[in-house]
């Protein structure tokens, strides 16, 4: 089972608007948000609750992505969240998530018995290549001990 996959399984909110799990590797990930009336603003375009789940989902795949082989012994975590709605958002949007700090370091701070932070970066896009939102989200993960 892909990362994907498996998130559209067993993440309720990712089903609820039919997000599309385009592309998941070790260096990015790219999550899609079909064009859907139900979940259109006042304006007819995406709400900003969807691209911001949107985008939550994508930095939630590369974090799987890139650490999942440390599931065993630590949980990740969204810590918090910032979103920059930059230009109207029309049809389907594309988000891809990108990791800010080298896997090396992160894991050497659990394996110090840290709670390492990392930022995932996100730029969510329409269609036509135009930036509709760019976010961040710090991640941790929590030791299981």
């Amino acid at each position: 089972m892909s990362i994907g996959e498996m998130l559209a399984a067993t993440v309720p909110m990712a089903r609820t608007l039919n997000l599309e799990f385009l592309e998941t590797t070790p260096h990015k990930a790219v999550v899609a948000l079909p064009d859907q009336s139900e979940y259109h603003n006042h304006v007819g375009g995406p709400h900003a609750g969807a691209m911001f789940t949107l985008g939550e989902t994508a930095s939630g795949t590369i974090v799987l992505a890139e650490f999942g082989d440390q599931l065993a012994r630590a949980v990740p975590l969204a810590v918090r969240a910032e979103i920059s709605y930059r230009k109207l958002a029309m049809g389907a949007v594309t988000a891809t998530a990108t990791l800010g700090r080298p896997v090396a370091d992160v894991v050497a701070e659990l394996d110090a018995g840290e709670r390492p932070e990392f930022p995932v970066a996100i730029e969510i896009r329409r269609a036509d290549g135009a930036v509709t939102g760019e976010m961040t989200v710090v991640w941790t993960l929590r030791p299981n001990s």
